[in-house]
């Protein structure tokens, strides 16, 4: 089965008409994406839009042999024009499957939002799933069988692949295409690093795509270390590297600290911005979560992890410190590291990176910061992906 997508864009376009954002003013040649519309095989269009017929003809293609044109979604604005010869657009009902003379098979899905999905099976047995802008499956029961492509609004809905995964329509080796793509994340190295990290890709605007083969499957960092400085925007990265995984585990090593209601504002806004799917367990002992098989794990933060080992270990005494604590705590960095490099399961941990400001004006601060200097290196050192965040970017370090 053969995929042209005519258009990747938002249903507006990207750029937006009249749109002085920065993302949309980047968004140029190659980065210029029209309302997503797709060809299966020349003879299934999905979603008709404004110019498909120009769209397919700058591809090579013609819309001559279309067959069938579905909606998935309702389209604002004035009515599309439906170009001479192609057929009537219309919807499939939820639930239900239409049978194509060209051996497609098309079946409906429900979505949480207007709008349908749909899952074809092509004449060689390849199976397409096609979301709608802004939704996502509704009623999804596994295990289901893993779809060679899904095309879908990853950055809109990063939950949509979140759930694909949770049922095993979505394996390693399927390959996700991000459509509908709009002015929310900047176009060019931004968007491709997100995407990567959601184990999905874009592609510009008329490619045709071989649908299963899936040698342009991004690879999955499996341990990730997200750096910043306070307020950098580091746990947010952390977060959004996770959106498109279901059953996130929330490693929160900083505690109730109870009677601290700035403490706890900080906690709730945290918990208020994360999937409802995840779980949040509140430990510094991360050996064992890190040796366990299980869901992907988001540690927040490696800093306070570090000030309860040194309390542990009675680092801020200079005597214990000269007496044992230092070589205490060196071992403890050294068996998370270890851990680190062993774990079979997906790791992002967030840290901050304090070597830049201003020296502490005490022993007991310098030694921290020495201390979490040794840490980070040494835990990023077991990384496939390093980032540092700063004011809200992130700069890639490793990977």
């Amino acid at each position: 089965m053969e995929l042209t997508l005519l258009g990747t864009g938002a249903p507006a376009g990207l750029p937006r008409p009249d749109c002085p954002c920065a993302a949309c003013a980047r968004a140029l040649g190659p980065e210029a994406r029209a309302a997503t519309s797709l060809l299966v095989d020349g003879t299934l269009l999905l979603d008709l839009t404004p110019g498909a017929a120009f769209a397919a003809a700058r591809a090579g293609h013609s819309l001559a042999g279309v067959r069938q044109v579905l909606l998935t979604h309702p389209h604002e604005g004035p009515p599309v024009e439906v170009p001479a010869g192609l057929p009537q657009p219309a919807r499939v009902p939820d639930g239900r499957e239409l049978a194509l003379l060209t051996g497609h098979r098309v079946r409906a899905l429900a979505m949480d939002a207007p709008g349908t999905g749909y899952a074809v099976t092509g004449p060689d047995g390849m199976r397409l799933l096609y979301l709608p802008p802004g939704g996502a499956p509704a009623g999804l029961v596994g295990p289901v069988e893993p779809y060679a492509m899904v095309v879908a609004d990853v950055v809109g809905r990063p939950d949509a692949v979140a759930r694909l995964r949770a049922v095993g329509a979505l394996g390693p080796t399927t390959d996700v295409i991000a459509v509908h793509l709009d002015h929310d994340v900047p176009p060019g190295a931004e968007l491709r690093r997100r995407l990567a990290a959601a184990g999905a890709r874009a592609v510009p605007d008329g490619t045709t795509l071989a649908v299963g083969a899936y040698d342009q499957v991004p690879d999955v960092p499996r341990r990730t270390l997200v750096l910043g400085g306070a307020r950098s925007g580091k746990s947010v990265e952390a977060e959004r590297r996770l959106e498109a995984f279901p059953d996130v585990l929330y490693v929160a090593t900083g505690g109730t600290r109870g009677g601290d209601t700035e403490w706890a504002a900080r906690v709730a806004a945290h918990r208020e911005r994360r999937p409802g799917s995840w779980r949040t367990t509140e430990t510094c002992d991360l050996l064992p979560l890190l040796k366990e098989e299980g869901p992907p794990l988001l540690i927040d933060c490696l800093s306070l992890w570090l000030t309860d080992a040194m309390d542990a270990v009675d680092a801020w005494d200079d005597a214990e410190w000269a007496d044992g604590g230092e070589r205490a705590l060196r071992t403890r960095v050294e068996k998370l590291a270890a851990a680190v490099r062993e774990t079979r399961r997906k790791v992002v941990a967030v840290s901050n990176e304090v070597g830049s400001g201003i020296v502490p004006a005490t022993a007991s601060g310098r030694r921290y910061r020495d201390e979490l200097g040794r840490l980070n290196a040494a835990f990023a050192a077991e990384c496939e992906h390093v980032l540092l965040v700063v004011a809200g970017q992130a700069l890639t370090l490793r990977g």
